[in-house]
């Protein structure tokens, strides 16, 4: 018996970031937060490649160790079923666009600075909920995670704590979307449909 390296997409993330905050903790400490931290809204420079880069490469940075496995215990566990079903490019674009699309808006709406796959776990727990429905139903299951992880992250939404749950909402929505305009790869192969 041999170890594959069956999620590209997902084990490559996972690696690098692993690797990023390794060489924060032991030879660049300001590695994260000169790279992978998208800085909020007044810190955020136009004319700042650096500033440019983190809306995308924060989902790159983890603050720490419990951080990273925090994220990265849930996207190891979904995204090798998503990247089978979605294929790896794929599902590297939809990491890709959450990211842009967290960076973004907190950049926009937010003081704060964000940091993490956070919004990239949310995005592949809703889209897990798609990958056996047929078109024109919503499935039960979406629903269910819609409204458990969702609606915890909307109430806790008002407490005060340093946790994006608007990176969480917005993962959650990006997940939502390409769940429902998306299709697998593998959707029709197993009962012959075309």
């Amino acid at each position: 018996m041999r170890i594959k390296y069956n999620a590209p997409t997902v084990l490559s993330f996972t690696l690098l970031c692993a690797l990023v905050l390794f060489l924060t903790y032991t030879v660049s400490p300001n590695l994260i937060s000169n790279w992978f931290m998208v800085p909020g809204r007044g810190n955020f420079h136009a004319g700042s490649f650096r500033s440019w880069a983190a809306v995308f490469t924060h989902i790159i940075g983890h603050a720490s160790w419990s951080h990273l496995i925090s994220n990265f215990t849930l996207i190891l566990l979904i995204g090798p079923m998503l990247e089978e079903s979605y294929g790896s490019a794929e599902l590297l674009v939809m990491i890709i666009i959450t990211a842009v699309v967290t960076g973004a808006l907190n950049v926009l709406l937010f003081q704060s600075s964000l940091l993490g796959a956070s919004g990239v776990v949310f995005m592949m727990i809703l889209l897990s909920s798609f990958t056996n429905f047929s078109k024109g139903e919503i499935p039960l299951t979406f629903i269910l995670v819609l409204i458990l992880y969702m609606g915890v992250q909307l109430f806790n939404s008002f407490s005060s704590d340093n946790i994006s749950q608007f990176a969480h909402i917005v993962g959650g929505l990006c997940g939502s979307f390409f769940g429902f305009f998306r299709q697998p790869k593998n959707r029709g192969k197993e009962t012959g449909k075309a």
